[in-house]
């Protein structure tokens, strides 16, 4: 899920561990866009893992960044919320995610090293269970056709638009089609 560092503008970071249930949610919506949309070259995709503070380097160039997360917030499982700029390190450091600890000081590291982009949204899902499991709770799993509209909302308001792969397919010519 990792592309090319080449001339990337926006990223879009999915955080988590796929090995704890709902805590894997932000990845499984990469995933699905993946499946579902042809991504232009300057939006670059990342499994993010729970790295924190290793993904610094990964906002060097990047004006719009985008992150997926399970976030404890006290709400109905499959909850959404919607964080901007500044209000994603205060929301978060009252350790409302496994990982919050690395976002939000990545996400300080970057204003130090005047690597923060300009813009920063964070979508977060009340996860129901973070035990050991391969699949998400069903309320979540019920988010991520959701989140991937979220996404191609707010790409859309950076000035990205994506292109539906059943799009791509029918506009190859026929003899590409089955290669």
């Amino acid at each position: 899920m990792i592309a090319s560092k080449h001339n990337v503008t926006t990223l879009i970071l999915g955080v988590g561990n796929l090995l704890y249930s709902d805590d894997g949610i932000g990845l499984r919506v990469l995933e699905r866009l993946a499946a579902r949309y042809q991504l232009p070259p300057e939006v670059q995709t990342l499994d993010g893992g729970i790295l924190g503070l290793d993904l610094l380097h990964y906002l060097e160039g990047v004006e719009n960044l985008l992150i997926l997360d399970a976030i404890e917030m006290h709400q109905p499982p499959g909850t959404l919320l919607r964080l901007e700029g500044d209000e994603i390190p205060a929301f978060m450091s009252a350790a409302l995610s496994p990982h919050q600890v690395g976002i939000p000081d990545m996400l300080f590291a970057a204003k130090l090293r005047d690597l923060y982009p300009r813009n920063v949204v964070l979508w977060g899902v009340q996860p129901a269970s973070l035990e050991i499991g391969l699949t998400l709770s069903p309320e979540v799993a019920a988010q991520v056709d959701h989140l991937v509209e979220r996404v191609v909302e707010e790409l859309a308001k950076w000035g990205i638009s994506l292109m539906p792969r059943s799009s791509i397919q029918l506009a190859l010519p026929q003899s590409q089609k089955s290669a």
